[in-house]
C-alpha cells in the first residue's frame, strides 16, 4: 500500500481536541492499514516522531431511508501519540 493512501482524513471532534492536549492526534485510516504503516505515514507526511499508535475499528451502523435499510461502511481510526515538543500544525487551525 502506498504511504499516501494510509491516512484518509483527520478526525476533529470534541474528544480528539481534548486528546491534543496530551499530544495525541486522531486520523481515519484505510481498513487494511496496520500500525507500522500508520507510523511511517505520519512521520513522513508531517515530519514528526511517533511514539505509539493505537487502532480502533468502528463497525457500520444500520440506517433507514424511507423503507429501505442499508449499512454504513466500517471505519478504522488511529490514535497517534507524538513525542513532547512535536506538533501537527494541520490540527491547530493556522
Amino acid at each position: 500500500m502506498n504511504i499516501y493512501e494510509v491516512l484518509r482524513q483527520p478526525v476533529i471532534t470534541e474528544k480528539s481536541t481534548y486528546l491534543q492536549e496530551q499530544n495525541k492526534y486522531v486520523f481515519e485510516v484505510a481498513l487494511t492499514a496496520n500500525k507500522v504503516q500508520v507510523r511511517q505515514a505520519v512521520e513522513k507526511v508531517f515530519g514528526v516522531k511517533v511514539l505509539s499508535v493505537n487502532m480502533v475499528i468502528k463497525p457500520g451502523k444500520q440506517k433507514r431511508y424511507g423503507v429501505k435499510l442499508y449499512m454504513t461502511p466500517r471505519r478504522k481510526k488511529a490514535i497517534v501519540k507524538l513525542r513532547s515538543g512535536d506538533r501537527i500544525e494541520f490540527f491547530e487551525g493556522a
